[in-house]
């Protein structure tokens, strides 16, 4: 790895490195994917590294190509201490909102890596979100966390590959749409096939009520 990647990563471990310095070793970072788009869930991931975890490329997840996301994503989640993802569909966030769906899959993965530790993380960095459940856990919230912080970046591209997957899926079932290019996000491309063949049983119809 060269020098200049090993300094960017070791810039993206300041907010861990203040936790591991205090004898804090099992800090969690959370991230989502897909609060935005007209189709499909959000997808919410929780990700624990070693404090000595320097994996080459980790970074927002926006800021990656697909190709090498895939690839991060695989050397992430064998080497993360604990992680856990959590899925809500279009459904619950039309019936609870994106917001609580959001808050609500927080919850459920921050429980999926306490039971694969069976102990609880001590503190819970999160991308942005703040009034959440976390079981009396501390938690930080941290404005663009994604590119702040290497743990939460870990949960971006966790989140993110996990959501980009599923639409594929869900492409094969309706590729109309062209979910496999733009994620189920507002393009022109998807809008205007919206318009051209309705709405599909993926699209949020708390999100598209302006399309049809």
């Amino acid at each position: 790895m060269k020098e200049k990647e090993i300094e960017r990563l070791k810039e993206l471990k300041k907010e861990e490195e203040k936790f591991y310095k205090q004898g804090i070793l099992t800090v969690c970072g959370i991230d989502e994917a897909g609060r935005g788009p007209l189709a499909g869930p959000v997808v919410v991931a929780c990700a624990m590294m070693k404090p000595d975890s320097m994996i080459e490329g980790v970074n927002d997840s926006k800021k990656i190509s697909e190709k090498k996301r895939e690839k991060i994503y695989e050397q992430i989640i064998e080497e993360a201490v604990a992680y856990g993802v959590a899925i809500i569909d279009q459904n619950e966030i039309d019936e609870i909102n994106i917001l609580n769906a959001t808050k609500k899959g927080l919850t459920m993965c921050i429980k999926e890596v306490e039971n694969k530790l069976n102990e609880k993380p001590k503190v819970i960095l999160v991308d942005a979100l703040t009034k959440i459940d976390t079981d009396g856990i501390p938690y930080k919230s941290i404005i663009h966390g994604d590119s702040l912080s290497y743990s939460i970046a870990a949960a971006s591209i966790i989140a993110k590959v996990t959501r980009d997957r599923i639409m594929r899926q869900w492409d094969e079932v309706y590729p109309q749409y062209g979910f496999a290019k733009h994620k189920g996000y507002g393009t022109k491309m998807h809008i205007d096939a919206i318009k051209e063949y309705g709405l599909c049983p993926l699209h949020r119809r708390s999100f598209t009520k302006n399309f049809i």
